[in-house]
Order: structure tokens, then C-alpha cells, then sequence
């Protein structure tokens, strides 16, 4: 049976999470107001629950749950199994969050009376936006 660790994140917006996890490969993301239980590679009932779940079978036969919990200040924590940390480390993490900002960026400028005037993607993967007011 996997330990499952946590990793903290700066993430808020469930919606912008959810567009970053099907950015990173995942197209069937539970998301739930309350947290529930996160399985294990065998099906079984974990201790660890989250408001937001890549279930196992769209991950690999012998992976856990992939979850992310709301903690007191809003953000949400990864919570991983030790086994899945392999594939889904801080690294996967960190390219998750950037995909986070990306969508925040894009849904929230519009709103503020910003439009998104350039966009590109650079040879090492870094998105650059640009954005700009008229006044």
C-alpha cells in the first residue's frame, strides 16, 4: 500500500486547475464541493480525501488516485501516492501550476479590461503573453 505525500501549491481557482490538469493529459477530472475518499492501485478506500480527482484508471492500471485538496487559505495541496511521485513529482507539479496561471491569466485578464494581444509558445515550452489596455 503507497504513502501518499503532499505537495503544497499557490492554485485557487478550481475551474483554471481543472483546464491545466486536461493541458497535462487528463480529459476525465472530478470535481466535487466537498472532499471525498481517494483510492488506492487496488481499489481500495484511502484515509486521503480531495475536492479534485484524476481517478487511477485514467492514469495507469498500478497507480493510486491523483488528488488536490483545499487547505484553510484556499489553495489547494497535490496529494500524491509515493509510487505515482515517480511520474508526478514537484517537477509535474510546478508544470501543472504554470498551466494554472496560463488559463488564470487568460480567463481573468478580459475581465479587467485586458485583451490578450500576442501569444506564443518558446522553444523550451515557457508560454509568452502579452496583454494590453486600451485607455
Amino acid at each position: 500500500m503507497s504513502h501518499f505525500t503532499s505537495i503544497q501549491t499557490e492554485i485557487r481557482q478550481i475551474d483554471y486547475l481543472a483546464k491545466a490538469l486536461a493541458d497535462m493529459g487528463f480529459d476525465s477530472v472530478e470535481v466535487h464541493d466537498f472532499p471525498v475518499p481517494l483510492y488506492g492501485f487496488e481499489g481500495d478506500i484511502r484515509e486521503e480525501s480531495a475536492e479534485v480527482i484524476v481517478r487511477r484508471k485514467f492514469i495507469s492500471s498500478r497507480s493510486n488516485d491523483l488528488g488536490f485538496k483545499r487547505q484553510v487559505d484556499g489553495t489547494f495541496m497535490a496529494v500524491i501516492s509515493d509510487y505515482d511521485s515517480r511520474e508526478y513529482s514537484g517537477d509535474w507539479v510546478k508544470g501543472l501550476s504554470q498551466r494554472y496561471a496560463y488559463h488564470a491569466l487568460i480567463g481573468t485578464a478580459p475581465q479587467q479590461g485586458f485583451t490578450v494581444e500576442e501569444e506564443e509558445v518558446l522553444e523550451d515550452g515557457t508560454i509568452r503573453v502579452i496583454i494590453g489596455q486600451w485607455v
